[in-house]
């Protein structure tokens, strides 16, 4: 078993040799952190060639989404934690379920504080944990593995695909070189790590940007942005708070006591506020508007 793996790994993009940091064991420290630099300015233009299968992935998303389906991503190691970061900062963002989009994580969550290496060679697990946390053909499953190898992930994936459920798929390895049969595999190749092997780096890199644009191009289609403002987050913290009511002042020229006001008579939902203040309607109406404009601030205001 352990050659096998051996040789699946060895001519992987991921676990090649650098040779622009083959001597960075003899840099000084200024040098380290130029030669790590140089290589992560590299990244914005490789997740660019991407942009069309992104493009693909999050209208599968938006589809599944208004179909009551939800994303689930999954992953190990540092894969798993980036997922695992980005489901759960769609709630206060976006204001979205938590249930909407969830992560799945080789080894559970205890694997985000503490190496659980050994828990990502489970395909078996994988299907299990997906089955277990109530995953159904309306939902989307995410795979993420900078290696496109791991076990788990492509156990999660296989299950998610027995259902006829949509798949997609993060890696950091060439599409030509991508077999596994999903509906949308987005392929950032970034290269060889500054460290060998070390895929926390610029595959880690790449794949939070891939993440980011996924969830965050969703959550634009589904009207949970007025302009580039975030008028759907949760103010569940007092930076929260104070961003609602600076957006509300912003877009409507109110002063912070009046933005203060309109709030609480909006049940302290920004995007009530607004289509309450620029249409000049009332709070039920403003509700009423925002739900025959499936959530959008622009259409609500403009409802005839």
């Amino acid at each position: 078993m352990g050659k096998e793996i051996y040789d699946e790994i060895k001519d992987l993009v991921t676990e090649a040799q650098n040779e622009k940091t083959s001597r960075i064991d003899i840099a000084d420290t200024t040098e380290i952190l130029q030669l790590i630099n140089n290589e992560d300015s590299t990244i914005p233009s490789i997740v660019a060639q991407e942009i069309p299968y992104i493009a693909r992935a999050v209208d599968i998303l938006v589809e599944a989404f208004k179909s009551g389906g939800r994303l689930f991503y999954v992953g190990a190691g540092t894969s798993g934690r980036l997922g695992v970061l980005d489901a759960s900062e769609c709630p206060p963002t976006f204001g979205s379920h938590p249930e909407m989009i969830q992560a799945l994580i080789a080894g559970g969550y205890n694997a985000l504080r503490f190496a659980a290496e050994g828990a990502e060679d489970n395909f078996e697990q994988g299907k299990t944990d997906l089955k277990n946390a109530g995953f159904t053909e309306k939902d989307v499953v995410c795979g993420i593995a900078a290696s496109k190898r791991t076990p788990y992930v492509l156990g999660a994936v296989d299950y998610a695909r027995s259902i006829a459920a949509k798949s997609l798929y993060v890696t950091c390895n060439p599409r030509e070189n991508f077999d596994i049969a999903v509906d949308v595999a987005i392929c950032p190749v970034v290269g060889p790590e500054v460290v060998m092997g070390s895929t926390r780096m610029k595959a880690g890199t790449a794949t939070k940007m891939v993440l980011n644009m996924l969830t965050t191009a969703s959550m634009i289609r589904l009207g949970k942005t007025y302009g580039n403002m975030m008028v759907d987050l949760m103010m569940t913290s007092k930076k929260l708070e104070e961003r609602a009511k600076r957006t509300v002042t912003f877009v409507t020229g109110l002063s912070y006591e009046e933005s203060a006001d309109l709030l609480q008579q909006a049940k302290g939902h920004v995007k009530t506020a607004l289509v309450m203040h620029l249409a000049g309607v009332s709070f039920d109406e403003a509700k009423k508007r925002l739900e025959q404009s499936d959530g959008f601030v622009r259409s609500a205001i403009e409802v005839k």
